[in-house]
């Protein structure tokens, strides 16, 4: 193999590979990451069994390909050489010995190459029927729902999103079992029915690599993986196995009490009164209406108290008190885009519901916490 490319083009795409290796990875091949030259370009490869990554650099990207071929490097070593080069053309050849060259006209590494052959075999083929979806509405998507998923092993499937298709619309759902985030996309064709759960770690890193643009991202659904494909980036994550809960039996259809209010000063009442909770008791807040206000209280009988009056932006006949965790109360509200959200009661141990009062696409639950 043997090749001259422009540092800044090739660390480009070494980004995007870095992020399928880990060093905690005790087989040591996994740690590495595999250069693919062909007449057509480089391919770029990474893997850690959760998640592998392949990224293309076309021949026209390429300053000469002189020789094809394929070498593994330590991806830690080679990332940092080539991060750490001048923005100038780098020389990269093959030589005796299973080592690789590197070198500019002012620095010259070698690298010893590991075996070819025990890289993974990375099935990265494409299904018949890819869903296409806007990748920044992907992106804003899973950001509006990723918080909810659970952090505990102890239950692997919460700590993934489910994804949901029926017909033309893909319901992304995320809980950890005290709340609950849920985002509708409305797509531009039917698909059949898929039920998959894909782990929180690899959405994040996919999301890391989304671009704010009109362009699409293919998602391709296998039995036991899926893969993402965008921008000369391919990524396939491996699915959790066992059965997502239906978490549309924790939404009711009618609520005794409705409120609408601003979105932000909502949310920095809340974040004011946050400042007097305590973890240990769970960031606990309470909220009652009055007249035509929020009552927003918290205290730590040691330190203080603090009350804080948000205003209804529509007067209600019925009242209410209730406590919930502030922390999960802000993360809920702050993904919402609208400038008006609405909270949707039952009574005080029953699930709050928060909707964007523009766009229904989007609905939050958190649950209660008992204290009146």
């Amino acid at each position: 193999m043997k090749l001259k490319i422009k540092q800044k083009k090739l660390m480009e795409h070494l980004n995007y590979v870095i992020k399928g290796i880990s060093n905690k990875n005790l087989i040591p091949i996994l740690n590495c990451i595999k250069f693919d030259l062909t007449k057509d370009g480089l391919y770029l490869m990474s893997t850690d069994n959760e998640i592998a990554i392949k990224t293309f650099i076309d021949k026209e990207e390429i300053d000469n390909i002189e020789e094809t071929g394929e070498i593994v490097l330590s991806g830690r070593y080679i990332y940092d050489i080539i991060r750490k080069l001048g923005n100038e053309v780098i020389n990269i050849e093959e030589v005796i010995d299973s080592q690789i060259l590197i070198t500019t006209p002012t620095s010259s590494f070698k690298l010893n190459c590991n075996n070819v052959s025990e890289f993974p075999n990375l099935d990265l083929e494409f299904s018949k029927d890819p869903i296409l979806i806007n990748q920044q509405l992907f992106k804003n998507s899973i950001n509006q729902t990723i918080f909810a998923t659970s952090t505990q092993e102890s239950r692997p499937v919460l700590t993934g999103i489910n994804f949901k298709l029926n017909n033309n619309v893909l319901t992304c759902n995320a809980t950890d079992s005290y709340r609950l985030a849920k985002k509708d996309i409305d797509l531009n064709e039917n698909h059949d029915d898929v039920d998959i759960i894909v782990p929180s770690k690899n959405l994040i890193e996919v999301v890391k690599l989304l671009n704010d643009d009109d362009k699409d991202v293919e998602l391709h659904i296998f039995s036991n993986k899926i893969i993402f494909n965008f921008n000369n980036i391919t990524i396939m994550s491996r699915l959790i196995n066992g059965a997502y809960p239906d978490t549309s039996k924790l939404i009711p259809d009618t609520f005794t009490l409705n409120v609408k209010v601003n979105l932000n000063s909502f949310y920095n009442a809340i974040d004011r009164a946050s400042l007097l909770t305590n973890e240990e008791e769970k960031n606990i807040i309470k909220l009652e209406t009055k007249d035509d206000f929020l009552i927003i209280s918290s205290n730590i009988p040691e330190i203080g108290n603090v009350e804080e009056k948000v205003e209804l932006l529509e007067k209600v006949d019925n009242n209410i008190k209730i406590a919930f965790s502030s922390k999960y109360m802000m993360d809920a509200i702050k993904v919402f885009e609208g400038n008006e959200v609405e909270l949707k009661f039952n009574g005080e141990i029953k699930p709050i519901i928060i909707n964007d009062v523009e766009n229904s696409k989007l609905l939050q639950l958190i649950l209660p916490i008992r204290t009146y």
